[in-house]
């Protein structure tokens, strides 16, 4: 079958932060649309008000934008269409489709621990169907509450198409009679999903793995309505490293978690992208590139996807070393101006020199905290501090090394010269020599070279640095 005017959708519920396994489904929708040069849509599935965390799908709407996964039609909220579902709902009823539920909450409950104790599957014994004209007359008539419930009828089955599974076909006697309805007369998921699917012609549905069970229902709805069927994927779950369900213990599982941690968009959507599909000659890729080399023919059907923290950091550590300057610059400034309020009130050449300096040394922008801690806050340094690094016999003659060249500091390049000559002449190892420059700058053994420290702090602030050392 081909389909020429591709339709996909993202459709959250409001219900809680955007997890990884959410961006995964939105980004596999948004990119598949784009690579056919279809139409990515998003829908808002708030029908049940009382568990929404995010009203008006703010959150949603941002981290989209953050992500920059652009959808091409304007958000839909399935609050808003309910006389659509009213409708619809009363073609399934007058087509024998529907039947009215009045079994309570406690009554399917004990049904089902019944049939769980006698080792039968868990499903609705279509006791309401089975009820008289006269019956159901008297039940409305005494107000009690019910629900509507498909009929899935008997004796069926349905077979839908699957990029990862291929056809598909579920035995519809293996599936209970599922809700369409709430008590309070709000449709459920179930329903409201596949009528707006029918309703916006959407072709293709990317979501995870733990949603195929859900999908005999809803592919039935499809044949009551006569609708054609979409083509499905549903992709391998998301599992941490001991292959176990990422989970809210997971670090990174929500994208919160990762934005506070200083991962960028543009590498989360990366890795997600690239996870448990073939191997790529460059696995670093931006949204175009992704989009045009993903080949979605041949789908990996694997039932799960690790998700490796560290090689998300390994993408991010690449992303960084190619971020636009600017860019980096922006980020690095808004994700740290709270850890260091002088950060603002740097020139942006500045700035961009400290940037530039330590980039190739950190994974994540909350990292740049770290390596750039020595230039907001001047490191205090003992003789018990040097000793850490360096021979206690090297200490003093280290320091007075240090003290007989330090006016020439503003010399640049001569003043690291003369230090090495004399280093030399005295048989003083040259690593024990910027081991203890390095040290008195910065507070640490490691970093930039000596030259990059004394542009960054600038040849004022390391020859105050260094002269703190004459009092040790």
């Amino acid at each position: 079958m081909s389909i020429t005017n591709i339709r996909t959708r993202f459709a959250p519920s409001p219900t809680g932060l955007m997890h990884l396994g959410s961006v995964r489904t939105a980004l596999m929708n948004y990119l598949f649309a784009k690579q056919k040069h279809g139409t990515f849509l998003l829908r808002i599935e708030d029908t049940d008000a009382e568990r929404n965390f995010d009203p008006g799908a703010k959150q949603i709407l941002q981290d989209l934008h953050w992500l920059n996964l652009s959808f091409d039609e304007k958000p839909y909220f399935q609050s808003q269409r309910a006389p659509l579902y009213q409708k619809q709902l009363q073609i399934l009823i007058d087509n024998n489709y529907a039947y009215r539920c009045f079994c309570t909450q406690e009554e399917l409950e004990k049904k089902r621990a019944r049939q769980i104790t006698l080792k039968q599957p868990p499903r609705y014994d279509r006791t309401c169907l089975k009820r008289t004209d006269a019956e159901i007359a008297q039940l409305i008539a005494n107000n009690t509450p019910y629900i509507w419930r498909m009929n899935l009828g008997t004796n069926q089955s349905i077979m839908i198409t699957d990029l990862a599974h291929g056809q598909t076909t579920f035995d519809l006697n293996h599936f209970s009679d599922f809700s369409l309805t709430r008590q309070d007369g709000t449709v459920t998921f179930m329903f409201a999903n596949c009528v707006d699917d029918i309703d916006m012609q959407i072709t293709h549905i990317f979501r995870g793995e733990d949603h195929l069970t859900n999908t005999a229902g809803q592919a039935a709805l499809f044949k009551a309505f006569n609708a054609p069927l979409p083509i499905y994927w549903h992709m391998p779950i998301l599992c941490n490293i001991d292959g176990k369900k990422l989970s809210k213990r997971d670090f990174g599982f929500s994208l919160n978690d990762l934005q506070q941690a200083g991962f960028l968009p543009e590498a989360i959507c990366n890795y997600v992208a690239i996870i448990g599909g073939r191997s790529f000659t460059n696995e670093i890729m931006s949204l175009d590139e992704l989009a045009n080399t993903l080949v979605f023919d041949h789908i990996h059907t694997s039932g799960q996807v690790k998700y490796d923290v560290e090689k998300l950091r390994w993408v991010n550590h690449k992303w960084i070393n190619q971020y636009d300057p600017e860019k980096l610059r922006n980020v690095v400034k808004q994700h740290l101006e709270k850890q260091y309020p002088a950060i603002t009130t740097l020139s942006a050449e500045k700035l961009d020199t400290l940037i530039q300096t330590v980039k190739t040394d950190v994974h994540t922008i909350d990292e740049f905290g770290n390596e750039l801690a020595f230039y907001f806050t001047t490191p205090t340094i003992t003789k018990s501090d040097l000793a850490l690094h360096l021979p206690e016999t090297s200490i003093d003659q280290i320091l007075t090394l240090f003290q007989s060249h330090l006016e020439q500091i503003d010399t640049g390049d001569q003043f690291l010269n003369n230090i090495k000559l004399e280093a030399k002449t005295k048989n003083i190892p040259l690593k024990q020599v910027f081991t203890a420059l390095r040290v008195a700058l910065t507070g640490k053994p490691i970093g930039p070279g000596i030259d990059a420290l004394i542009t960054m702090l600038g040849t004022d602030e390391a020859k105050k640095r260094l002269e703190k050392l004459q009092n040790l």
